[in-house]
């Protein structure tokens, strides 16, 4: 019987059966190409790509590991750097003082002051300091004193004190030393085998132009505070903000501990001044020569624009270089042209006649008989010049500085009415022109005048004023009777160079358009053959000048010793623009003011004209008559 082969349909021969049963179980991969068969090309590509993309992903992940760890090393930097200048900086800051590191200033850069055209009159440069390290210094603290004494006249004692504080590794020796000058006095403390002193960064005011406008500008103490001029009345406003830093100290340099520990300064704002530099340097110089040559003791000389108020030159002699301060006396620091007092003489008989011609009470014309002398209650007055009986003018009167004709043509008016002429030219008050120590002058309450105040006061004494005040009120003349009240800043400068223009100044009426026109023709009389100073005089303009001589009062003895001449004139007398005032403390030649401030106005006034292109004047009108 024949037997099925298992799982078969049917009967085979047994030589066709597989050699055995496991060749049924291979896959069907296998199956179809034999082990013992080469691999195919598409096979071999196949196993190649297999074999990259492992070894690429193997290489990305251990590129990928390696970041992540150094990504991790970095945060833990980080989070200790801002623990250490975030959340710790104050405790480690108080750490480091502890340990020796210190606090200092950083000084805010101060501001400029410039003239009208930018031209800089006291600036900030670079400069350096002297410090020491006490802990390496100490033991040759005598020593190193005596060389900065001599070499930088800084107080014995106080450096050796310094240099003996052992508890700190920073002290400041000397502020404001020029770098060559720094540089060689450390160099020598090194070659001498002194150690611990160093030269520091820091900074040094300068005076550029030197003597030119030194009353205005004053100048900086030895820790830098303004103490004259406007470096003190305006010290707030040109020194800024300082900041601060905590340091420690490496070789004499001073290392901040970090930004946090660093307040920036905020550096000042500068003032630009209404004074025109070039015309400062020649007021100086021409009064500076008036005054010697004549025998004075001191003088003032103003020149202001009538239209706006602004103080072109306001000079004083004697004066100082604020570059080197300690070689000049401490009255010369400040301006006596706002300081001083003084009593005006016959230039404040302009203000009177002013008064007179505006209230009605005369005319240019007005006659007036001028006896020789004048009796008033138990005085007399006089004259300059020796004279008989005169037929003068009210024109005559101003032209000759007749002080009788003056008083008989105040007769009229009312004590508190010239009182409150007076007051609106400006008398009285002060200009507030912006410097520290201006005097107002003293000008009496009409209840308090006496019979003789009035007469006194029409010609200029029994009253006082200081020379800008003086000024002003002739400019209010040449202004069409417009007061405007002087100023000396022009604006404000910022750190980008921007200017705001100060707030403008005071205007207000004192007389009538007519009656300052009327004056100004009576003062041109002065000028004229028949005035009293012919030497102001300026060829192709029409000059309006009036002179001045008056007693001066000693204050020393309360008496009058010696006088106060001057010279005040405005131009061009037809359309003015600029007033110009000089006055000479105590001349010894004897002149008046003609003669000791004719000169220095005609120069001053001239160069004033040409510096601001003003053309020559046409015709001068008929002259007013001087005598009937």
């Amino acid at each position: 019987m024949t037997r099925r082969a298992p799982g078969g349909s049917g009967g085979s021969s047994g030589a066709n059966r597989p050699a055995s049963g496991r060749a049924r179980s291979r896959p069907a991969a296998d199956r179809a190409i034999p082990h013992h068969t080469a691999p195919t090309r598409s096979t071999r590509r196949r196993f190649r790509r297999r074999r990259r993309t492992l070894e690429l992903s193997t290489g990305s992940f251990r590129l990928w590991s390696s970041f992540c760890v150094v990504a991790f090393v970095l945060s833990l930097f980080a989070a200790r750097l801002i623990q250490l200048q975030g959340i710790d900086q104050n405790d480690y800051a108080a750490m480091a003082v502890d340990k020796g590191a210190k606090t200092v200033t950083i000084e805010a850069p101060r501001a400029s002051i410039y003239d009208r055209n930018g031209v800089a009159l006291a600036e900030t440069v670079a400069a350096s300091k002297i410090v020491a390290d006490p802990t390496d210094a100490s033991d040759y603290a005598t020593d190193i004193a005596v060389i900065l004494h001599n070499r930088l006249g800084v107080d014995y004692i106080e450096t050796v004190s310094l240099l003996r504080k052992t508890s700190t590794r920073y002290v400041e020796l000397a502020r404001h030393v020029k770098p060559e000058l720094a540089s060689a006095v450390v160099s020598q403390l090194q070659q001498a085998g002194y150690p611990g002193v160093y030269a520091d960064k820091d900074t040094l005011r300068i005076y550029p132009a030197d003597d030119v406008a030194a009353n205005l500008v004053g100048f900086l103490t030895d820790d830098g505070i303004g103490a004259a001029g406007f470096e003190a009345s305006l010290d707030d406003t040109l020194a800024g903000e300082d900041g601060s830093a905590t340091v420690e100290m490496a070789d004499g340099q001073q290392l901040p501990l970090a930004d946090s520990t660093v307040v920036a300064p905020k550096e000042g704002t500068g003032v630009r001044l209404t004074i025109d530099q070039d015309l400062q340097f020649l007021a100086q110089r021409r009064l500076a020569q008036a005054v010697r040559e004549s025998g004075g003791t001191a003088g003032y000389a103003v020149v202001m624009d009538v239209k706006t108020g602004q103080l072109l030159a306001l000079a004083d002699t004697p004066t100082f270089d604020p570059n080197q301060r300690k070689l000049s006396a401490p009255e010369d620091y400040g301006s006596r042209a706002l300081q001083d007092v003084y009593e005006p003489g016959s230039v404040e008989k302009v203000l009177t006649f002013a008064s007179l011609i505006d209230a009605g009470y005369i005319t240019p014309r007005t006659k007036i008989r001028v006896p020789s002398v004048l009796p008033r209650d138990d005085t007399t007055i006089n004259d300059y010049f020796t004279h008989g009986t005169l037929r003068l003018t009210a024109t005559g009167v101003m032209a000759k500085s007749s002080n009788i004709g003056t008083v008989l043509a105040t007769e009229k008016i009312p004590p508190a009415e010239l009182y409150g002429y007076l007051r609106d030219f400006g008398f009285g008050s002060r200009t507030d022109v912006g410097l520290q120590g201006e005097s107002q002058g003293l000008l009496p309450r009409p209840k308090d005048w006496l019979p003789i105040t009035r007469d006194t006061v029409s010609f200029g004494q029994g009253l006082s004023v200081n020379a800008v005040q003086m000024a002003a009120g002739i400019a209010a003349i040449a202004n069409g009777g417009v007061y405007v009240q002087p100023s000396l800043v022009d604006g404000y400068v910022d750190t980008e160079g921007g200017v705001t223009p100060a707030a403008d100044p005071d205007r207000h009426r004192v007389v009538s358009t007519k009656a300052a026109s009327l004056v100004a023709r009576m003062m041109e009389e002065v000028v004229g053959p028949d005035g009293t100073a012919p030497l102001a005089n300026i060829n192709g303009y029409r000059i309006a000048g009036k002179t001045g001589t008056a007693q001066r009062v000693d204050p020393s003895c309360g008496c009058y010793r010696g006088f106060t001449v001057s010279f005040a004139g405005f131009a061009p007398a037809d359309d003015p623009r600029f007033v110009v005032y000089v006055v000479v403390q105590e001349p010894k030649d004897g002149n008046g003011g003609g003669l000791t401030g004719g000169p220095v106005f005609h120069d001053l006034m001239a160069a004033t004209l040409q510096k601001f292109g003003v053309p020559p004047t046409g015709q001068r009108e008929p002259a007013l008559p001087v005598e009937w």
